[in-house]
């Protein structure tokens, strides 16, 4: 733990699906400028072991207590990932929080449909967001370029992924988090929330679209900010 104020030092951003690391350029400029350390991970998008893998290696990395934020699929990464030895705390934005044993899939069960949120699924079983329907589904808060941007540099994602359960929930041994967009299109509103209390996670809500890790920065940095205070004040 840091005397200077911030706690914990070390931040690790996890991308979702359809989404690489670069739309955590607000929150990371935000976060290195208070002083933090942030690296951000790039999934593959391949499998959850994949991406659980990209995330151990960047956590390797790290010089002492983290951490460890994900957004939307991220959220089933960090999940998994998190019961690194050097993970503090999780922070899920807008984030799927499975427990073990379950998949990403089931989070899904009894909550309402997303019509704006479409996948295009190939033959190879990787899947697109739609372009029709991307921004009103992925960044309906963006403006119109930055939304183009997402929707052109999205990455594919493996479908299987979503039916691979995870091992470990990081959650039952680690405080958490949670920044929830009430304006968010790809999950139901009940399906979040109801996640986010399950974990027993600190809510912030604000105002903005599923991707709010990129449209919001300011919000998600704050949050990141009380974890890393908080969770290096419990240490």
């Amino acid at each position: 733990m840091s005397t200077n104020g911030r706690g914990i030092e070390n931040v690790v951003l996890v991308h979702g699906a359809f989404a690489d690391g670069s739309a955590w350029r607000g929150v990371y400029d935000k976060l290195t400028t208070l002083g933090y350390r942030v690296t951000i991970v790039q999934n593959p998008l391949t499998s959850l072991e994949d991406d659980v893998a990209a995330t151990t290696r960047v956590l390797d990395r790290q010089n002492g207590p983290t951490i460890l934020v994900g957004h939307s699929w991220g959220g089933t990464v960090i999940t998994e990932a998190g019961v690194h030895p050097t993970v503090a705390g999780l922070v899920y934005v807008s984030a799927l929080a499975p427990d073990a044993g379950e998949t990403t899939a089931q989070q899904y069960e009894g909550f309402g449909p997303t019509p704006d949120f479409v996948i295009d699924v190939a033959e190879d079983g990787y899947g697109f967001l739609n372009p029709d329907t991307f921004k009103a589904g992925f960044a309906a808060d963006a403006s119109d370029a930055d939304a183009a941007f997402l929707r052109d540099s999205q990455v594919p994602v493996n479908m299987a992924a979503f039916s691979t359960p995870v091992k470990n929930a990081a959650w039952r041994d680690k405080p958490s988090w949670a920044v929830i967009a009430t304006d968010d299109r790809a999950f139901d509103q009940a399906m979040l929330q109801h996640m986010a209390t399950r974990i027993n996670a600190k809510i912030t809500n604000v105002a903005a679209s599923h991707a709010l890790f990129a449209t919001q920065p300011g919000v998600v940095s704050d949050v990141i900010v009380t974890a890393a205070q908080s969770a290096g004040g419990a240490r």
